[in-house]
């Protein structure tokens, strides 16, 4: 095995390509001289003279070198790519996009337990200290108020359960022949759509996937594939619960301009769409913290 001027050795598979490109070149040598000596072996076996005997010994002696010179350039230009190390081993210095997305993710949940831990501990001290003081407990019934007007507490009830995907290959593995990628995923203004349509038939309530209540600020933004919000992301199917009137919000959706155009876009490419009834569905409340804010109006010049 070599080793750097340091003592450590070098990357297996330097070792491995270099021996190769030397048993090539060995190769190649034994075969370029072969013939000249089975030529010179004898009298009867000289070659006769013209140029095609001549031209071919010339071209190995070199495009042997030119392939050596050229293996010894690829392998120069590998080490100093891969810095030293393997460039397909797992544990790269260099972790792709995705494996920090997964990091970010976790470190994202192990905080957000963290907080839920922190904020059950602070309400068990605010309800001990309302059992011997009046002036908190009626504090604390004006902020149970605000609580539920601001979507922090749970809310249980009937209502609809949207659920959107991306489309699916056919039983042959195939898309539709004129689709193109856009065509087949589910996009921003579509989320939107249906959420809108939603809020405007008088829902009480209405959460993401499993746990993400959403409230005056939240904004679920469409990255690439995938739904970013509230600092997490989510790939599809993506389910919206909505608390409320069911008749009046199954109306609001047969009547919303984008969502019909995603029911086209379902019937044609076969995207995902599916609406079904609750009876006792639940919402969870919004654990972010929750600091509205005011517009400010722009100075004239």
């Amino acid at each position: 095995m070599w080793r750097r001027g340091d003592g450590s050795p070098w990357p297996e598979s330097l070792w491995v390509l270099t021996q190769v490109t030397a048993r090539c070149c060995d190769n190649l040598l034994v075969t370029a001289n072969e013939p000249l000596a089975r030529r010179g072996s004898g009298p009867d076996e000289a070659p006769a003279q013209g140029v095609g005997p001549q031209r071919k010994p010339i071209i190995w002696r070199v495009g042997v070198p030119l392939v050596c010179a050229l293996a010894g350039f690829l392998l120069a230009a590998t080490h100093t790519v891969s810095g030293g190390n393997e460039i397909r081993r797992g544990d790269s210095p260099s972790p792709r996009l995705v494996d920090l997305v997964r990091e970010t993710q976790k470190s994202v949940d192990r905080l957000s337990a963290a907080r839920d831990g922190l904020a059950s501990e602070m309400a068990a001290a605010r309800e001990q200290s309302a059992g011997g003081d009046s002036k908190v407990a009626a504090a604390l019934a004006e902020t149970g108020e605000m609580a539920d007007a601001a979507g922090v507490r749970p809310v249980t009830g009937p209502g609809l359960v949207v659920t959107l995907t991306d489309a699916k290959r056919d039983s042959y593995g195939r898309f539709p022949r004129d689709a193109s990628p856009d065509d087949l995923v589910v996009h921003q203004q579509d989320v939107e759509g249906v959420l809108n349509a939603l809020w405007s038939a008088g829902a009480e309530a209405i959460q993401m996937q499993d746990d993400q209540r959403l409230v005056a600020s939240s904004v679920p933004r469409c990255v690439g594939n995938t739904l970013l919000l509230h600092g997490r992301t989510y790939s599809p199917p993506y389910v919206i619960t909505a608390i409320g009137d069911a008749d009046a919000m199954q109306a609001a959706l047969d009547a919303a301009p984008l969502v019909t155009l995603y029911r086209q876009y379902v019937a044609r490419f076969g995207l995902g769409y599916t609406v079904t009834r609750g009876h006792h569905l639940e919402v969870a409340g919004y654990r972010d913290a929750v600091g509205p804010g005011r517009a400010v109006p722009l100075q004239g010049p």
